[in-house]
């Protein structure tokens, strides 16, 4: 490795060795400690506002220079209604309990033992997000509220905007007495900070959590030496039972498409029940069309549809994040549950049906983090699950699934209260 590279190994493993100490002191904080920082972090971001703004139009400038795709540039944008948004989700955590000490068990054994299980924090989080500013402080505020010091490393197309945000974030921790090395940020956008994390620096990072492409979460996953946390990509179903309601169905179809296609709980693809699909797809089908987005149907959804194009494999497994949908006809649950297993991701999978047998049949055989009934699948979000912000949704089945929130980033340990027992 030459100079620069020992350089950078070095610069990561101090930034690891600093979050440990910021873990510790989150760890013995009190939760009006805690509640205090995230409220003067809210307000560094408000007053920190048009800095975060300017840092902002420099990423979006450099990302119009860079041929940054449509749905990047979405996510990346910031306004004013957008960072007030940032700035309240900040609040919102610190609204939600403290999950810290809390008992999730307890129980007294015959020979007078009382044990209890605790919740308590992981210790230092790596984060490595792409192209959404907003997760810098989505990241840091839930990880504050959990007592984890975190290492956030965003992509280079939003470098700027996440040192403005992480500025105002350090004004917030200083003013509320917590120590800034608690939320650590990456400076560089050179990519071999990514396979210095991966390397878990000098062991003092305890979990990584990728968000980006296929592509980010895979190298995580291949390369990481210590503990990931997975967040595929959103290929996410919404199925139209024979028995849906037809008005419900048209509305829920075209919020979960086009009220923002570029989240990851946005859905990809329409499943409509072959017994109903003469029936209910027209109207739907009309709905996604003036709403402008592109429908790629297969054969039997053509049929029905002419003026969709052809679908190809591969639509069956494209994370689109934008106005296209793909469209098949399936032959009841049982065919959707079938496509849904052989294309989805486990992320977010939903179901339109006034027939409440047919509902269960789907949750029971749908294995998806997140499964709804009669509702959008934009619903994937851990604000909306009253979780105040999410550090993204969890496609692993261990040890957290779904939305990640406070508490799903705590892990438990057992405190054992005895009287002078010894074991025979």
């Amino acid at each position: 490795m030459d100079d620069a590279g020992m350089s950078l190994q070095a610069t990561m493993t101090a930034m690891g060795q600093a979050a440990r100490h910021g873990a510790s002191a989150l760890r013995v904080a009190t939760p009006a400690q805690r509640t205090a920082a995230l409220q003067a972090m809210a307000a560094a971001i408000r007053a920190d506002a048009p800095a975060i703004l300017a840092a902002n139009a420099r990423d979006l400038d450099k990302a119009g220079a860079g041929g940054l795709t449509a749905p990047m540039v979405e996510r990346l944008m910031l306004n004013a209604e957008r960072l007030e948004g940032v700035a309240a989700g900040v609040e919102a955590v610190a609204a939600i309990p403290d999950p810290l000490g809390v008992e999730t068990a307890r129980w007294t054994r015959p020979n007078g033992l009382d044990i209890a299980r605790v919740r308590t924090p992981i210790g230092v989080i790596a984060m490595i997000f792409e192209s959404r500013p907003n997760v810098t402080a989505d990241a840091a505020a839930l990880c504050v509220r959990s007592g984890n010091a975190v290492i956030l490393r965003g992509g280079s197309e939003c470098l700027q905007s996440n040192l403005a945000i992480h500025a105002a974030i350090a004004k917030g921790l200083k003013a509320a007495g917590i120590s800034t090395d608690a939320v650590q940020i990456v400076r560089t956008p050179d990519r071999d900070a990514v396979g210095a994390i991966l390397s878990g620096l000098d062991r003092t990072i305890d979990l990584i959590i990728p968000r980006g492409g296929k592509s980010l979460v895979a190298r995580v996953q291949q390369e990481a030496r210590v503990a990931v946390l997975g967040h595929l990509e959103g290929l996410n179903h919404v199925f139209v039972h024979a028995a849906a309601d037809p008005r419900k169905a048209v509305d829920i179809v075209l919020n979960a498409k086009m009220r923002r296609v570029s989240v990851c709980g946005a859905a990809e693809t329409l499943l409509v029940d072959r017994a109903a699909a003469s029936r209910l797809l027209p109207p739907i089908a009309d709905a996604l069309i003036k709403a402008g987005c592109e429908l790629r149907g297969d054969g039997p959804s053509r049929a029905i549809e002419p003026t969709m194009k052809p679908a190809v494999e591969a639509d069956w497994s494209t994370e689109y994040l934008a106005p296209t949908i793909s469209v098949a006809v399936v032959d009841g649950v049982e065919g959707a549950a079938a496509h849904i297993a052989a294309y989805g991701s486990g992320h977010t999978d939903a179901i339109l049906t006034e027939d409440a047998a047919a509902a269960e049949r789907f949750v029971a055989l749908v294995d998806s983090a997140i499964v709804l009934v009669n509702a959008s699948t934009q619903f994937a979000d851990g604000g909306e699950f009253g979780f105040g912000a999410e550090i993204g949704i969890a496609t692993d089945k261990l040890h957290a699934r779904g939305p990640v929130g406070a508490e799903q980033l705590t892990t438990f340990k057992y405190v054992v209260r005895g009287t002078g027992q010894t074991r025979p």
